[in-house]
């Protein structure tokens, strides 16, 4: 049975975003976003070690108070991956790593999804890989939620925020909706970082879109998990009801 190689989870936590400035320090029960996220992350068995990575010392401070592992990264990085490449450079992290790269707006993340994340690097070629949940053609119309189609091996053909497929004839089927979790050997992370943004990945604003220009595999996993991820700061009422309603 193949082993899986040491893998480590890096929640990217920036303090500057055009629709929720200071999100990651929402107040979610008494709690900051992250700390949630960061509890249930490292829930996951697979996963050796979880590290917060932001660029404001605001957010540094309260995961010092929180007990949550931090490491300050510099504040010109063109994407979140970009940050998790730098934090994973300054843990020192092993050259067969893999590096699970963690929303840190998705305080309601199963522990399992990351589970299923990590799963395939068991394959030595496997490479990037990422979520997709059903959703229906309501959540498909809407350009905050990013859509996925993939080929029968499971490799990303695109991914975008209008509706894909686009159904010209009116015949039903299924939309998948991107979820937001990524893990990389950490190779591939740095191969991501080098080659710097696309002309894809500009026009939609999905960095994923970088490694498909550049011919890199993302290999897709359906999960059945669903979380509820913060976009607006209306997003955060919705997370404490769902909290509320399991504890």
């Amino acid at each position: 049975m193949p082993q899986l190689p040491p893998c480590y989870g890096i929640i990217p936590a920036r303090y500057e975003s055009s629709r929720f400035p200071g999100k990651p320090l929402a107040d979610i029960l008494g709690r900051p976003m992250f700390w949630h996220v960061y509890q249930r992350a490292i829930q996951c068995p697979l996963l050796g070690r979880v590290v917060l990575a932001t660029d404001d010392h605001r957010i540094y401070n309260a995961a010092c108070r929180y007990n949550v592992p931090v490491v300050m990264t510099g504040a010109d990085h063109a994407s979140g991956t970009d940050r998790v490449l730098e934090a994973a450079e300054q843990l020192g992290l092993p050259q067969d790593a893999v590096v699970a790269n963690i929303q840190g707006d998705e305080p309601l993340l199963a522990p399992e999804m990351l589970t299923e994340l990590l799963e395939p690097f068991a394959d030595p070629a496997m490479r990037v890989t990422t979520l997709a949940a059903r959703i229906d053609a309501a959540q498909a119309a809407s350009p905050d939620q990013v859509k996925v189609v993939w080929t029968k091996r499971g490799g990303a053909l695109y991914f975008s925020r209008a509706p894909i497929p686009y159904d010209r004839d009116g015949v039903p089927g299924a939309f998948w909706g991107h979820v937001g979790l990524y893990a990389f050997r950490m190779e591939a992370l740095r191969r991501f970082v080098a080659l710097g943004p696309s002309e894809l990945e500009t026009r939609e604003r999905l960095e994923q879109l970088r490694l498909l220009e550049n011919d890199i595999p993302i290999y897709v996993v359906p999960t059945t998990h669903r979380t509820c991820g913060v976009d607006r700061p209306e997003d955060v009422d919705k997370v404490i009801a769902r909290l509320s309603e399991n504890a």
